[in-house]
């Protein structure tokens, strides 16, 4: 039983030499087209739907059918390129750039160093409005408020700092520090507690949370 000669498709090995042979060298190169000689489809590097596309399939198929003519004819179509690309950069670029003496400075944005962390209640924007804006008409934001408050709050523990302490601390006019500081402190004496809540957490090796 013979079996139907078939060729294996080996990639080219260029160390090795190869031999040349002339077509009239070969008459029995006719007898042998019968044989099988697949070989394997290799990858196109497109898409699968690019390959599927009508213009790609008729020149395949073409070619595949040895119709150089038709091939020559077929083409892909491809958007229109416009060659003046002068006239086009004139009229987009003015060509009149000046260059700056110095580059745009930018400082580092860092919203947490400009905020302190406490928040004003009702009662405090109650003494802000009334008190501090329009019986005393000072120059002071809601930001300053909070952040001498919190000023306070922060340097001082179980007792709390004394008016010359704060004066030193807090760097405002005297009369406005006066005013905040025994607002903050009758505050402090009423509650009996920190007017800024902290998150207690599980005491580990040995420290106190």
């Amino acid at each position: 039983m013979t079996s139907k000669l078939t060729f294996r498709a080996r990639t080219l090995d260029a160390s090795k030499p190869m031999a040349i042979h002339r077509a009239e060298d070969l008459p029995e190169l006719a007898a042998e087209n019968a044989i099988n000689r697949a070989v394997p489809a290799l990858p196109t590097g497109m898409e699968k739907e690019e390959e599927t596309e009508k213009h790609l399939q008729d020149i395949l198929e073409a070619q595949n059918k040895g119709l150089v003519k038709k091939v020559a004819s077929l083409v892909i179509p491809t958007p229109e390129v416009t060659e003046d690309q002068d006239s086009v950069y004139g009229s987009l670029y003015k060509g009149q750039f000046k260059q700056q003496r110095q580059y745009i400075h930018v400082q580092p944005f860092n919203a947490d160093a400009d905020n302190p962390d406490y928040d004003m209640d009702d009662d405090d924007i109650k003494f802000f409005t009334e008190e501090l804006k329009e019986r005393r008409k000072f120059e002071v934001s809601m930001i300053t408020f909070e952040d001498m408050i919190d000023r306070l709050e922060k340097n001082s523990g179980q007792t709390v700092i004394n008016l010359k302490e704060a004066k030193m601390l807090l760097k405002e006019d005297d009369d406005l520090i006066l005013a905040v500081y025994d607002y903050w402190l009758n505050k402090r004496l009423e509650t009996q507690q920190c007017m800024i809540p902290t998150v207690k957490t599980e005491a580990r090796d040995g420290q106190t949370g």
